[in-house]
């Protein structure tokens, strides 16, 4: 299960953040793949409600779905559906295939935020 793992976070050190994805991608055992966002209002932006249910809908189905399906089966504007998973593409957190339908490479995704007060 490790292998369609993705673990997106919260941070300010994109730097850091790319040196530890760098580190896991060389360790011994893959612990899957890692999307960092630098500021919540970023990760919002690009990952509104309607993209989320793309995705739910996308690992539901476990398979390759057209984006006309994708919008039949949501209920929602083919255009619109087409904007949104073009930007989850573009993100990562689907693929196309070469006839151009959806799949999404992942079957487990975890949101990794965490929030405190200042020190």
């Amino acid at each position: 299960m490790s292998k369609c793992r993705l673990t997106i976070t919260l941070g300010l050190d994109w730097r850091g953040a790319l040196r530890q994805a760098g580190k896991a991608a060389t360790a011994s055992t893959y612990e899957g793949e890692t999307l960092n966002f630098e500021t919540p209002a970023a990760f919002f932006g690009r990952l509104t409600e309607r993209r989320w249910g793309i995705l739910q809908a996308m690992q539901h189905d476990g398979g390759t779905v057209g984006v006309r399906e994708l919008a039949r089966r949501l209920g929602r504007d083919v255009k619109r559906v087409h904007e949104d998973a073009a930007e989850l593409v573009t993100l990562g957190l689907l693929e196309r295939t070469e006839a151009g339908a959806l799949r999404c490479p992942f079957c487990d995704i975890h949101v990794d935020m965490h929030m405190a007060t200042a020190a």
